[in-house]
């Protein structure tokens, strides 16, 4: 009698709890039992002979099978599909996947009223060239902010203040300059990215207008890292937020985008508030002004007294200021940068094969400048978000 893959238990299999299947080893002594059944308990099936070669084929033919049922059984998942099947999967939530970014850069710039710049650059003091939209329009009081693109791919970045050259010179427009740093361009987003924007991207149609801006402002191309604040009080909060209003902090993207996301998702009647404010029109013409805030960047300085014990070696502590650098980058706007919490990153620990039992951390201090770093927290604005270099690390190693 003919046996199949099932029969033999040796198919992949869909239950309550998921998909399952036999490992290569267990398909493999499976196979090798039964052709000891039919040819004899003496058959000769080690690697170096035909007949042991081709049941080790076989088994691997059906292991590789059951492996590609499986991968197709998790691309159905957005918690579970990797690659071009999670880009296909998050189609169904109006997202897809964000491609690598060039750098950008909130520009205001200042001349005529109603001076068009049409295919517009300006440069910043490294000379590179920062490309604005296709058509900007000087407004109304004698300047416009429009978001422009680095011409240069990669992570290009400029201080506020720095981008000040008209690169195509044009009648009305008298000067250009940037507030803020630019938002760095970002690489391809990455497949844990695209589950956490797929997860937030489900508030989009939520019942709550505050939701669906998350939601939508986190859906926006170039969009890095985003966080809202509400006051819903009759009175000005701790953070200044006007009563009845929304403040929304965007890293990255265009800004005359974000204004306009923010005034189709908002709730009627709700204000905003922020330093960067954009009139956008409503289908019947009308302007309206939307204020949303760009990050305000805190530099934080870390200093590090450690006594060096054997086998401390100069790539430990490059692997301390690399993991205290990580931490701060990784806190979300707004977020304080707490002293007892930076012990964690500069303790190795089980990182780097666990170097932390080379060394001990006898002090540790943080703050804004180098001159002024204390042990104690770092308050970080609301609208502000903490940042770190290894450069900014400062680490002395005692015997």
């Amino acid at each position: 009698m003919a046996l199949d893959l099932d029969t033999l238990g040796l198919a992949s299999t869909v239950t309550a709890s998921g998909i399952s299947a036999p490992d290569y080893q267990t398909i493999l002594t499976t196979i090798t039992g039964y052709f000891q059944q039919i040819y004899g308990t003496d058959s000769y099936l080690d690697p170096d002979s035909k007949d042991g070669q081709m049941v080790a084929i076989v088994a691997l033919a059906i292991n590789d099978a059951n492996n590609v049922a499986i991968a197709v059984y998790n691309a159905f998942s957005p918690a579970t599909a990797v690659g071009t099947g999670l880009s296909s999967n998050v189609k169904i939530n109006g997202i897809t996947r964000r491609a690598a970014t060039n750098s950008t850069v909130d520009l205001t710039l200042t001349g005529t009223v109603g001076t068009t710049i049409t295919n517009g650059t300006a440069k910043d003091a490294n000379g590179i060239v920062w490309n604005l939209p296709a058509s900007v329009v000087i407004g109304t009081g004698g300047t416009v902010v429009a978001t422009a693109t680095s011409a240069t791919s990669g992570a290009v970045a400029a201080l506020a203040g720095t981008v000040t050259l008209i690169g195509t010179p044009t009648r009305g427009w008298v000067s250009v300059t940037n507030i803020l740093a630019t938002t760095v361009g970002t690489a391809a987003e990455t497949d844990a990215e695209l589950r956490v924007r797929q997860t937030l991207s489900t508030a989009l149609a939520s019942v709550t207008p505050f939701d669906a801006v998350d939601g939508a402002i986190a859906n926006v191309s170039g969009v890095t890292r985003h966080k809202l604040f509400e006051n819903d009080t009759e009175e000005t909060d701790s953070n200044g937020l006007p009563p009845h209003s929304i403040s929304v902090i965007v890293e990255g993207g265009d800004a005359s985008t974000i204004a306009n996301t923010i005034r189709g998702t908002k709730g009627q009647g709700v204000a905003t508030y922020g330093t960067t404010a954009i009139t956008v029109a409503d289908k019947y013409g009308n302007p309206h002004a939307i204020n949303f805030s760009r990050p305000v960047d805190v530099p934080i300085f870390v200093a590090i007294t450690l006594q060096a014990f054997t086998g401390y070696t100069s790539q430990i502590g490059d692997d301390i200021k690399t993991a205290v650098a990580a931490y701060v980058n990784a806190l979300a706007i707004g977020d304080s940068v707490l002293l007892s919490r930076m012990y964690s990153p500069a303790n190795l620990g089980v990182v780097s094969g666990g170097n932390a039992k080379y060394y001990d951390i006898i002090e540790l201090a943080i703050g804004t400048s180098a001159a002024g770093v204390a042990a104690a927290n770092v308050t970080i604005a609301y609208d502000h978000s903490a940042s770190c270099l290894t450069d900014n690390i400062a680490l002395t190693v005692t015997s």
